[in-house]
């Protein structure tokens, strides 16, 4: 019996994340019908909630430095890194579809990116790794401009607001940090505050937007512009296959169901299940991790619907995810506030994470996945999550930690909810955080002999481009070393947190999705966390889950208009 259908497109998109949408803009641009569904009452998905950085190597921004070489030092890099874990076959895709995608974009819409020069790949060990501007920065965006449709950009997480609403990138916030030296760093500081106050008068949130919000209000802007409809708060039931091919879905708005028949393909891109507290269960190393900044609607459902008509998930990986190690708070309102400790903290001068020997298990100044792993590979040998972030009082007004951001004058608020704990020495500390004090002293004591030297005689911290470039510059002898003994002492704990996962569909180099045999299910594609990692569930430099995601998008994109 043949389907009635209600609605008739060439392509229809399931999550308006950056892989989403970069796949619909893509396909509008080449002249198919679009239609794209986010079951949520928002776009951006954990995009909106990211850095925005978009990892490709060998983009047209390198090539005018004269950097002409850098598709053969990505793939020996990406090589050496990933091995047998991922087919060759998909990063080779990736590497040489990421450039087009950037220049692709940049020719046919106003979404245009700038290079972080001093952006490290994150295995500086491995040959290969580049020291910069493979990493890409989204421009800031002007939120007004979507007049009644701002408020479907879902916000950032509010730690990473000043104001409770107002967005700087890591580099403003480190110049702000200079106003009360610095009369440029007053002014701009003063500019964006004023812009803000503006705002407030007539939004629930500043609408300078930068990083991931910026990236993803961007791409919705853009397809506004070229008349691409976005049904929000539609959920999808069910892919419909007929002759081998799937041929349409059945999605529900309200009481409402809608047969919409797809003539080129689905495109699953619902980001993965960071949000699944079953499939955590399932798949996650032990002990499970409970909290993520993910957006709340990942929890695998675009997986299933693909299991459901045969598609096929990937190898399982070490485990099964993109980690960072991240504090936990309740908020006034008491919903619970997840920090993630990326880039301003660990690798600063006088900060040692511990185990519960109140020994160090790992270069604190590592990329947040490689740190994450340390914590369940020390584990299982002795107990590290939670692990601890210990530092004096001198580090704490210079850079913050965690939540606290830095010249934060009154701490009580942090104290009492037990966020923070502090002690005036750092045998009581040891105490109070449930670490071996004999432990805890004997490292800060050897810690601040490397601080000395500048030489960390145990990890090495400092001791590569990637450490630096999260360090203190004016610091020495090493940015990364620095003395813990101006009393009182502080810790904070943190916990291992998912990204995003890795475990995804099986998917060819066209973005088609599998089934067990490994061979492609016409009218079925995948892009970003809901695509098994093409890495092989590693994390090579910074943006590379949205590189990965918005070039599939783009492949797919392609592939389907052809």
């Amino acid at each position: 019996m043949s389907v009635r259908w209600h609605e008739d497109y060439d392509i229809v998109l399931l999550g308006a994340g950056a892989g989403g949408m970069t796949a619909a803009l893509v396909s509008a641009i080449e002249g198919l019908r679009v239609l794209l569904i986010e079951k949520s009452d928002q776009i951006g998905g954990t995009t909106a909630r990211s850095s925005g950085t978009v990892w490709i190597p060998d983009n047209h921004h390198q090539r005018r430095l004269g950097i002409l070489d850098d598709a053969a030092a990505a793939l020996t890099y990406l090589d050496a890194l990933v091995g047998s874990r991922a087919d060759r076959s998909l990063r080779e895709a990736f590497v040489a579809a990421g450039p087009e995608m950037i220049r692709y974009l940049a020719r046919h819409t106003d979404l245009h990116f700038q290079t972080y020069p001093h952006q490290p790949d994150y295995r500086q060990d491995l040959p290969g790794a580049a020291t910069g501007n493979r990493p890409l920065e989204p421009l800031p965006f002007d939120g007004r401009t979507l007049g009644k449709h701002f408020d479907l950009v879902r916000s950032p997480i509010p730690e990473l607001m000043l104001f409770g609403g107002m967005m700087v990138t890591r580099g403003e916030a480190a110049r702000l940090t200079h106003m009360a030296t610095s009369f440029g760093a007053l002014a701009f500081g003063v500019k964006l505050t004023a812009r803000y106050i503006a705002d407030r008068m007539h939004y629930h949130r500043g609408t300078r937007l930068v990083l991931g919000n910026a990236l993803a209000a961007r791409l919705f802007k853009n397809l506004l512009d070229r008349g691409v409809p976005v049904w929000v708060k539609t959920k999808t039931s069910q892919l419909i296959k007929e002759a081998g091919r799937v041929s349409g879905l059945v999605v529900e708005q309200g009481e409402s169901q809608i047969r919409v028949r797809v003539r080129r393909g689905v495109v699953l891109a619902g980001g993965g299940f960071p949000a699944s507290r079953e499939l955590r269960q399932r798949y996650f190393p032990k002990p499970t991790a409970e909290y993520t900044t993910a957006f709340e609607g990942c929890v695998g459902d675009t997986l299933q619907l693909a299991q459901d008509i045969g598609a096929s998930l990937g190898e399982e990986g070490e485990d099964n995810a993109l980690w960072f190690p991240g504090s936990i708070a309740i908020r006034r309102d008491g919903s619970t506030a997840v920090y993630p400790h990326i880039v301003l903290d660990r690798a600063k001068p006088g900060l040692v994470a511990v185990n519960s020997a109140g020994r160090r298990f790992v270069n604190e100044a590592v990329s947040y996945h490689e740190f994450t792993r340390a914590m369940y590979r020390t584990h299982s040998i002795t107990p590290c999550i939670p692990t601890m972030l210990i530092c004096d009082r001198r580090f704490l007004w210079k850079y913050g930690l965690g939540m606290i951001r830095p010249l934060t004058p009154v701490l009580r608020p942090f104290i009492k909810r037990g966020y923070l704990r502090v002690a005036n020495t750092l045998q009581e500390l040891a105490q109070k955080i449930g670490v071996d004090p004999f432990g805890l002293v004997s490292t800060v004591n050897e810690h601040n002999e490397y601080a000395k030297t500048g030489i960390d005689e145990e990890f090495d911290k400092g001791g590569n481009p990637y450490d630096l470039s999260s360090g203190d510059p004016t610091h020495r002898p090493n940015p990364c070393l620095g003395p813990i003994k101006k009393a009182p002492f502080f810790s904070v704990a943190v916990v291992p947190t998912p990204l995003g996962t890795s475990l995804g569909l099986r998917s060819n180099v066209n973005g088609q999705v599998c089934d067990s045999s490994n061979q492609p299910i016409p009218g079925l594609y995948t892009c970003g966390n809901d695509m098994h990692s093409v890495m092989g569930g590693e994390y090579p430099g910074a943006g590379v889950q949205l590189g990965l995601a918005m070039t599939f998008g783009y492949i797919i994109a392609k592939h389907a208009a052809r």
